[in-house]
């Protein structure tokens, strides 16, 4: 019987095994009580409580507006829904780097305000200093590699990472270094399929790709991408696997031609 079916509740432990018997992890975000309580009851191993909330809920072009206070309220509504995903919380840009002390207050923030079972943070050797303060109060932290998106206006653009040696490299020390101090998971995302397959073989903690090919331990996906919510994003790597922004789009037209037309509500649907 797989780890998948006989658990109630993942747990970085979970994980771990998971990885030992070479069962896939699935991960999806969710930002909300109502689509967190669905992806909880379909199954899946992990929620992300993403920074990609100033994208897809806010609005705005990057994950850097978002504040921890709205980290913080968007967490504490998922954890409320869930019973079995572990629920992991981006801290957001400017929350930790180049400050261990301010990493640890926002984390044990994070911890406390929402219930959530760990923190993600971006970035390899720079940030050292903050994962290993976190992972000392006895916080779980899960890594993030490859194309970090709090680091945009570095990069200048959201292309595939670590495609030349230098940087492939340097990725590979990033990853055993997260690992080395104490990491439970690291995120690869937008790189080569078999860079990233190689990090997840070099590694004991589980490797979840975005981007990133089929040879890792695990999957995510941003949920409105992938239900189609969202139809101005669509990478390589994006399967969508419903088309929610048209049925949502007739369900909106159907009720408005209804309501203009005096058809609802009808007699069985009044007091």
């Amino acid at each position: 019987m797989s780890v998948y079916t006989e658990i109630k509740r993942i747990t970085t432990h979970v994980l771990s095994e998971m990885k030992l018997q070479g069962e896939k992890i699935s991960m999806l975000t969710a930002y909300d009580y109502s689509m967190a309580s669905i992806i909880d009851k379909a199954g899946i191993d992990i929620i992300l409580v993403g920074d990609s909330a100033s994208n897809v809920m806010a609005g705005y072009e990057t994950t850097l507006p978002i504040t921890l206070d709205q980290m913080i309220y968007h967490g504490s509504s998922v954890v409320r829904a869930v019973n079995r995903a572990l629920v992991v919380v981006d801290m957001p840009f400017g929350t930790y780097q180049g400050n261990s002390k301010q990493a640890l207050s926002s984390a044990i923030r994070i911890m406390k305000e929402t219930s959530a079972d760990a923190v993600k943070m971006e970035g390899g050797q720079e940030i050292i200093e903050s994962v290993k303060r976190i992972l000392s109060a006895g916080i779980p932290v899960m890594g993030h590699l490859g194309l970090t998106p709090q680091s945009i206006h570095k990069f200048g653009t959201y292309t595939v990472r670590a495609k030349e040696k230098q940087e492939a490299d340097k990725l590979i020390e990033d990853a055993i270094a997260l690992q080395d101090a104490g990491c439970f998971a690291i995120v690869l995302e937008k790189i080569p399929a078999c860079l990233a397959e190689k990090v997840a073989k070099k590694l004991y903690i589980p490797v979840i790709g975005i981007g990133a090919g089929g040879g890792v331990d695990g999957q995510v996906l941003v949920i409105h991408d992938m239900l189609g919510i969202n139809q101005e994003f669509s990478p390589r790597f994006l399967r969508r696997y419903h088309n929610l922004y048209s049925e949502m789009t007739g369900a909106v037209q159907a009720y408005i031609n209804d309501v203009k037309g005096g058809d609802f509500p009808n007699e069985k649907e009044q007091y």
